[in-house]
């Protein structure tokens, strides 16, 4: 079996040379914002840009493009996003031939964290592979890392200067034409208009709106039946437990390792509070239709284009994150829009190569919102042409599901630390959406979409498993925990971590009364309560104090499962099993690291974590 593009009736002529497609796979958004400014900068020297999702592109249509950029992110785990799964799992075949793409050329950028083990693994994996079948890297692989005092601009500028001009060398500019300066004013990406007056708007004065988000049936209306509290109050976390349950018409489906999407809504006074600081707060309520107009940059998820009505209100409150740390092209668009020699000299510095240490002390350090900037440049005025440009989009948040659909149907609980921190501001930094969901009520509605998590359970409930999920990686441990049970397993065992056994241990007692039940052995590390002086304990350490028994259940083909934090957690614990293996199983140190990266290759052994 071969990848091949089926013929077309009607074969296409030979591709443009001066098109280029601009491939992203994101989880957060990140790379679909570089891949849009990708396309900006392609743009200037005359390249016509297509961006899209690796989710809605396959393998198979990389044999028509000659030229490909890759924005690729990577999971804190090494693996690349959900959203690239299927299509990289074609480009992993082994059937494949050496020489399949030998008519592709290609440029990666990936953006990575080096705080994590596997920094920019996936985007590594990519140039490989596409190397290996044949196609050309026309620039060395670029490699983002938050790390950077610049954050992803510390390598996404060079990189960037280093492709466009590669770019015009492969491909020289057309007669007469010539490189758009930076500093000029790209178009925007939509049209807004004042929609005409609706006949119920005449007779009742009142504005007609729609929301697409309302009408996609990914979406689906969920009633809040419980949201509590699970740390002690006065913790420094407050950890939530949220149960939502779902009409008994719609179909709700979802397995162990799922995600409930969300989309937050920011508060009404906060809204209303930006929309002034914009000066749109008079024109907010007016109906208003949008229309795209750049077809090379992307748009939110979910946006009610034309002809469907919406108001400024609506697109703050639900489709842009005013709450996000700005990135350095936000910068670039106050500069655009504002007047005022101050305020000019100021960004001309923070945008200039030597004031990138000015600009970090002054945003990404103190991680300043665009709602605190702006409040800040009281001189900006931004078209609302430009809202798409300027604002990132505000994205649906993904949160493990923590309960078993065939334990639970018709509903969906979740286990989520409400994100709240300090930094050099006065004021604390908020979750966007976790901050929403703690505000949620009894009775309260909201939207919320399944999407498929990257985990499997094990054929028969008589395979042993391993889940080590400290904090909240417990979410989907007790998801896994509770189908398996329903499924007739008494086979479980799970590794809690937490700080204190009276502050911060979720679900204490319904893993105490299933260990009871003796269908789950229950091990948990507090790493706060022991004396003064000694050392800390870890879900790693308790491994480590199992050793004979956990190396019982992996000769026995356990499965493991590993969630939470993508810091030191799963390292820590992967060195604490290749120390079982190496102890019990008698084996050499590096055939111990070796059985640990055998399971994972067997696909037996599953890290569902996050940054």
């Amino acid at each position: 079996m071969t990848l091949t593009v089926p013929p077309s009736p009607n074969p296409s002529p030979e591709p443009d040379p001066r098109s280029l497609l601009i491939l992203y796979a994101t989880e957060t958004g990140n790379a679909q914002d570089v891949a849009d400014r990708v396309a900006r900068h392609c743009r200037r020297i005359a390249f016509q840009c297509r961006v899209v999702s690796a989710e809605a592109f396959s393998a198979p249509e990389l044999l028509s493009e000659p030229l490909v950029v890759f924005v690729v992110s990577t999971t804190g785990s090494g693996v690349e996003p959900r959203s690239m799964s299927a299509f990289w799992a074609q480009l992993l075949r082994a059937d494949l031939p050496p020489d399949l793409f030998e008519d592709l050329s290609f440029a990666v950028f990936g953006l990575g964290d080096s705080a994590y083990e596997k920094f920019n693994w996936a985007a590594k994996k990519l140039s490989r592979r596409l190397a290996s079948l044949g196609a050309h890297e026309i620039v060395d692989r670029g490699e983002g890392d938050d790390q950077h005092p610049l954050g992803l601009d510390g390598a996404f500028q060079p990189w960037s200067e280093r492709l466009i001009a590669k770019l015009v060398e492969l491909h020289p500019l057309p007669p007469g034409v010539e490189v758009i300066p930076e500093t000029s004013i790209p178009p925007p990406r939509v049209a807004i208009d004042v929609a005409p007056e609706t006949e119920a708007e005449r007779k009742t004065g009142e504005p007609e709106t729609d929301d697409l988000l309302e009408a996609d049936k990914a979406f689906h209306t969920a009633v809040v039946r419980e949201n509590t509290r699970l740390t002690a109050e006065g913790w420094y976390q407050d950890v939530r437990h949220l149960e939502f349950e779902f009409d008994g018409r719609d179909n709700i489906q979802y397995a162990p390792g799922d995600v409930a999407l969300i989309h937050p809504v920011f508060p009404a006074a906060e809204v209303q509070d930006f929309l002034e600081i914009l000066h749109w707060d008079d024109i907010a309520d007016t109906p208003i239709t949008i229309t795209r107009t750049m077809e090379d940059q992307t748009l939110p998820d979910h946006l009610p284009l034309y002809p469907q009505r919406t108001t400024l209100r609506t697109l703050i409150a639900r489709h842009v994150d005013f709450r996000a740390v700005p990135r350095r092209s936000f910068f670039q668009y106050l500069r655009y829009f504002t007047s005022d020699e101050r305020e000019v000299e100021t960004l001309d510095d923070w945008l200039s190569p030597a004031g990138g240490d000015d600009l970090y002390e002054y945003c990404h350090r103190p991680r300043r919102t665009i709602h605190e900037v702006m409040s800040e440049f009281r001189n900006v005025r931004v078209p609302k042409d430009y809202i798409f440009d300027l604002l990132p989009p505000l994205r649906p948040r993904q949160f493990s599901i923590a309960s078993s659909n065939k334990e639970n149907p018709k509903i969906v609980q979740l286990c989520v630390a409400v994100v709240k921190y300090r930094t050099t501001l006065k004021v604390p930094r908020r979750g966007a959406c976790t901050t929403y969901l703690a505000g949620l009520k009894p009775g309260d509605k909201l939207r919320v979409a399944i999407q498929k998590g990257m985990i499997a359970l094990p054929p028969s409930p008589s395979i042993p498993v391993i889940c080590v999920g400290p904090g909240t990686g417990v979410a989907p441990m007790r998801a896994l925990i509770q189908e398996r049970i329903h499924d007739g397993s008494s086979s479980n065992t799970l590794y809690f971590g937490c700080r204190s056994a009276t502050q911060d241990e979720h679900y204490a007692a319904e893993w105490a009364a299933l260990a009871a039940r003796q269908q789950l052995v229950y091990r948990v590390a507090h790493s706060r309560d022991g004396k003064e002086g000694e050392a800390r304990v870890y879900v790693q350490d308790r491994i480590r104090e199992d050793a004979k028994r956990v190396w019982e259940l992996l000769r026995s083909g356990a499965w493991v499962y590993i969630s939470g934090s993508s810091n030191k957690m799963p390292a820590g614990v992967k060195a604490a099993l290749a120390d079982v293996v190496e102890r019990e199983g008698g084996y050499a140190r590096h055939e111990a690291v070796r059985y640990v990266d055998g399971m994972i290759r067997e696909g037996r052994f599953f890290e569902e974590c996050w940054s």
